[in-house]
């Protein structure tokens, strides 16, 4: 039986037939479902994506067993259901600066919410529902989240077929069209936009980096105050690395990437930095992780490997520097370095 008693503040999610059931008494206290969720489909051209009833309702206890039977199947743990296509999901910024991210972000505040039992539980799945390969980012999926399972659309086909009822003991929807009805979102233009007004632990996405980067590396840097690395290949002053681009369509000059290193290098011989050129598609993801991890400052071109200023350690000085064409500015790795407390300069301001 469906019982008032089973029901949280928040109501039960049920999963059945791949059609999202909230049942609750207290329908009013849910947002518009479109802000929940949205049709399966690519967002291209402004196209309306508004969820039907085969997407998601809201039913009370009293519908529930009429419409979900008398008896389901229990999915203990927290489940992340990631409502996106993989149009996407396979670019490393979006899944990991904007779906991963902000999932971590909304998860982590419940810490802060009194009465709920802390330490968080670890997330024990991930349902990617509309995605059906591994992609490019399951490796360091892998090494973040190494016991939770992650299950895409052919996985939750085979449910489907058992024609059962699922029940989540907690569960997260994350949309990305769902996310940008939000205002901020209309602010910044960015799907994790919609999470920045949430307040947060401080440093919530730190046990997140570590393992990530232990699990990757082997082991993590330890930095002192001054940015130089204690641990592993040591290193006498802070780690600058520039993440060069010089190889793809959006690059500096070549007299402006010569210049820059040759600053750089200035500043190497006189024992203030310790210099990387970083070439991110030339190298294996382990040492990518690796040498961000050891930085203190990022320098590069707007790009897809400012992406990995997730994995640099948070002090006071770290640092990205983000080259921008002049006149020209977007909010994706601002919003990335605001999240993990580095200093963002763009066009020589911050």
């Amino acid at each position: 039986m469906w019982t008032r008693k089973q029901q949280t503040a928040l109501g039960l999610i049920v999963c059945s037939q791949w059609t999202i059931y909230v049942v609750t008494s207290n329908s009013s206290a849910f947002p518009h479902l479109k802000k929940v969720i949205s049709l399966p489909e690519d967002r291209v051209n402004w196209k309306k994506l508004d969820p039907t009833d085969k997407e998601m309702q809201i039913i009370s206890p009293e519908r529930a067993e009429t419409v979900l039977g008398d008896h389901a199947i229990v999915l203990d743990g927290v489940t992340i259901i990631l409502y996106d296509t993989k149009q996407f999901m396979a670019h490393y910024y979006h899944w990991w600066g904007e779906i991963i991210l902000g999932a971590i972000r909304i998860y982590s505040t419940m810490s802060l919410v009194p009465g709920i039992k802390t330490p968080l539980a670890e997330i024990s799945r991930f349902l990617l529902p509309l995605e059906d390969r591994a992609g490019v980012n399951g490796p360091l999926m892998r090494a973040a989240f190494p016991t939770a399972s992650i299950e895409r659309g052919d996985h939750w086909q085979d449910f489907i077929a058992l024609n059962q009822t699922f029940v989540f003991e907690r569960a997260m929807i994350v949309s990305r069209t769902g996310a940008h009805q939000s205002p901020l979102a209309g602010l910044w233009g960015k799907m994790v936009s919609s999470t920045m007004n949430v307040t947060v632990p401080d440093r919530f996405w730190e046990p997140l980096r570590l393992r990530l980067v232990k699990n990757t590396v082997g082991y993590f840097p330890v930095l002192d105050d001054t940015g130089a690395v204690l641990t592993g290949h040591k290193s006498s002053a802070p780690i600058v690395t520039y993440v060069s681009r010089q190889r793809t369509g959006r690059r500096l000059t070549e007299d402006d990437h010569q210049g820059l290193i040759k600053s750089l290098l200035e500043l190497e011989a006189d024992g203030l930095i310790e210099l990387n050129i970083a070439v991110m598609e030339t190298m294996t993801f382990s040492k990518q992780i690796e040498t961000v991890a050891r930085s203190t400052i990022m320098v590069g071109v707007h790009g897809n490997g400012l992406t990995h200023q997730l994995w640099m350690p948070p002090s006071s000085r770290s640092t990205v520097i983000e080259i921008l064409y002049p006149g020209d500015y977007l909010h994706d790795y601002e919003m990335l370095a605001r999240n993990m407390g580095h200093i963002v300069i763009i066009h020589s301001r911050y």
